[in-house]
């Protein structure tokens, strides 16, 4: 009876892909199979030696650093991402954090003792609601079996978007506006910084700069995508 219940409801009330926009089977969930299956996969967390750690070379001592995907415009997966940063999908946010966790069993990243996301200025979340961010690091967090410190950083300065910045605008508009919210909490971890996409590493590379202020600290780094310059 509940499967009657639901297909009724979904005629309805359909519950739609997040990608591609169609109804999603009894078995689906946020995302169809076949956009499921053509989600651009990085192989990143296996390969250590990979263009988003390369990016931080010498720039901040990263241990390991990866994207579950690859973003490009006009994608379903761009579509997926916008659903959950700007239609409140946060459920999906959640999800998508625990494949990415799925895909770091078995590799060094498993081994962090700690999950912190790059926070949001809270003028932003309030307006949002939410951190995009900081659902993806739960869901990594609740697959790894790890902790999840959401205030572990503080964004002390609303900066602008950095959509539409070269690589040098946005490292001046994230330049010290990141700090330890209770400096001396976090000594001596490994801790795992998330965001949602990483294109110049900007915002990161700030983000790890002020946590490696912190005594005994190592940073890896993961997110839900690489979208390549």
């Amino acid at each position: 009876m509940p499967g009657i219940l639901n297909d009724i409801l979904n005629l309805f009330f359909p519950n739609l892909c997040l990608g591609c926009s169609h109804p999603l089977m009894q078995n689906e969930k946020h995302i169809c199979a076949r956009c499921f299956i053509d989600l651009p996969e990085t192989g990143f967390f296996k390969d250590l030696d990979n263009p988003v750690l390369r990016l931080f070379s010498g720039r901040v001592h990263i241990i390991n650093a990866a994207a579950a995907f690859y973003f490009q415009k006009g994608t379903h997966l761009q579509h997926i991402i916008h659903q959950v940063k700007y239609r409140g999908k946060k459920d999906a946010g959640f999800e998508l954090g625990k494949l990415i966790g799925q895909g770091m069993m078995d590799s060094p990243f498993a081994s962090v003792d700690l999950v912190v996301p790059v926070p949001l200025h809270p003028s932003k979340e309030r307006k949002r609601g939410f951190n995009q961010s900081a659902l993806i690091a739960a869901g990594i967090a609740t697959t790894l079996n790890k902790t999840l410190n959401e205030r572990a950083l503080e964004r002390t300065k609303a900066t602008s978007t950095q959509t539409k910045k070269g690589r040098y605008e946005r490292w001046l508009n994230v330049d010290s506006v990141f700090r330890l919210a209770n400096p001396g909490e976090l000594s001596n971890q490994h801790i795992l910084l998330v965001d949602d996409i990483i294109t110049t590493g900007a915002t990161l590379e700030a983000c790890a700069q002020a946590l490696l202020e912190e005594k005994g600290v190592q940073v890896s780094i993961a997110a839900l995508a690489y979208a390549r310059l």
